[in-house]
């Protein structure tokens, strides 16, 4: 199961975003649902959650049933992942059953997801949509199948729909995060940003997610005469080998 937040601003319309979690998600609702309201002006957004299987062809679509009887969806965010041990699996360990949740999480949802927004997006002649990845889209990752097949396939989905609606107005954008995502700096004292920033030195790829999610908006309002199709995000106190 995963959350989706929307907001909704009658002059732009709602942005949505599947898979809400403390860390990323969270941070990408905000910085859009700050926008909403600051272009609303005499009336402030509105933000709510919505419970939603991302591996259920049924929940989705009866969760976009909610949302388009709100509006149109001019901003969906598919930030979905089905959660894997954070140690490598030897491949002969992986449950089926887990395979094929982590594939339908990370890639069916996202297609039936797209599926429900981009019909309100081509007769308006504009929308955003943009997937998460990783560094396991680029390269399979040795005791990371589950993760790295479904990522894979994600961004292959993402190509595919950039190619067929970037000439009807529809910016379809990957983002691959490559590191570690740490709670935001922002939910934390000065003194507790002190600490954590030094604990996240010794963490290779620490990234604050309220940072990334600025780059989700800049592709958002990016001049449609220069969209970026994919985007790779790293810290800048990663090591490489």
């Amino acid at each position: 199961m995963r959350n989706m937040a929307t907001s909704s601003a009658s002059p732009k319309g709602i942005a949505a975003v599947v898979g809400v979690g403390p860390k990323l998600g969270r941070s990408i609702a905000r910085r859009l649902s700050r926008f909403a309201d600051q272009i609303a002006r005499e009336e402030k957004a509105q933000v709510f959650a919505i419970r939603i299987d991302c591996s259920d062809s049924r929940s989705i679509r009866e969760a976009f049933e909610g949302v388009l009887s709100l509006g149109f969806v001019e901003v969906l965010v598919y930030n979905a992942c089905q959660p894997v041990p954070w140690n490598p699996t030897n491949f002969t360990d992986v449950p089926i059953e887990s395979f094929e949740k982590s594939l339908a999480v990370s890639t069916v949802g996202a297609f039936h997801c797209a599926q429900q927004v981009i019909p309100g997006m081509m007769e308006r002649g504009r929308g955003t949509i943009i997937f998460t990845g990783c560094s396991g889209s680029l390269n399979g990752i040795a005791g990371f199948s589950e993760l790295s097949c479904g990522k894979f396939a994600l961004r292959g989905l993402s190509q595919c729909l950039a190619k067929e609606f970037l000439p009807l107005g529809i910016h379809v954008a990957h983002i691959i995060i490559d590191g570690i995502v740490s709670a935001p700096r922002s939910s934390t004292s000065t003194s507790q940003r002190t600490a954590i920033g030094e604990q996240q030195q010794l963490v290779d790829g620490s990234m604050d997610p309220d940072a990334l999610a600025q780059t989700y908006w800049y592709l958002h309002v990016q001049d449609r005469t220069a969209w970026t199709q994919e985007i790779d995000l790293r810290s800048s106190n990663q090591r490489y080998l």
